[in-house]
């Protein structure tokens, strides 16, 4: 399974720097000079990922990525790819998403931290067994990361990721028990 751990963002400088935009709690593991990186196009880019380029676009983002070097600036990374040696080349790679394989995370040393795959399709029930829905996926929001539950009922709903509302992770069991105040999964 890829984990995306970063994304490109604008070029710095004239010799293909680029701003990075971590997403991964550990990026002084995950960048380090050497780290090859699968890329994401995403979406709505237009930019060609195959041997076909399309008429007018001059660049092909490449399938991987390997980090050259990074250095640290207001909380971004501003780093250097090989062969990306231009402004211009740089230009294209904005917006590209970095990824790296979940197999090869270590898993973390703290008993109460998880990584966000390991969460995703867990069944979250109360501590009396009724089952609400399983994780989509992990929010990381600037006051609390946030369980977004996919209810059994259908919608969605968000869940802060504290101990006193998440007491339990199980994740060998496939399950989160959740101690919820009345009426949240109805916002």
């Amino acid at each position: 399974m890829l984990l995306t751990v970063g994304q490109i963002g604008k070029p710095h400088g004239l010799r293909g720097e680029v701003s990075v935009v971590v997403r991964t709690d550990e990026p002084e593991d995950r960048f380090v000079p050497g780290s090859v990186f699968v890329t994401e196009v995403p979406r709505d880019r237009r930019v060609s990922t195959g041997p076909a380029a399309v008429v007018g676009i001059r660049f092909e983002v490449p399938k991987q990525l390997v980090l050259e070097s990074i250095r640290w600036h207001q909380g971004r990374g501003i780093a250097q790819f090989e062969n990306i040696d231009d402004r211009t080349v740089a230009e294209e790679l904005r917006g590209v998403f970095l990824q790296v394989d979940s197999s090869e995370l270590t898993p973390p040393d703290d008993p109460d931290e998880f990584h966000d795959h390991q969460l995703v399709g867990l069944r979250v029930e109360s501590a009396d067994g009724t089952v609400h829905g399983t994780v989509e996926r992990i929010d990381h929001a600037p006051s609390s990361d946030l369980i977004v539950l996919k209810k059994a009922d259908g919608g969605t709903a968000l869940i802060p990721f504290v101990s006193v509302m998440v007491p339990t992770v199980d994740v060998v069991g496939g399950r989160i028990v959740v101690d919820l105040p009345a009426g949240l999964l109805d916002l």
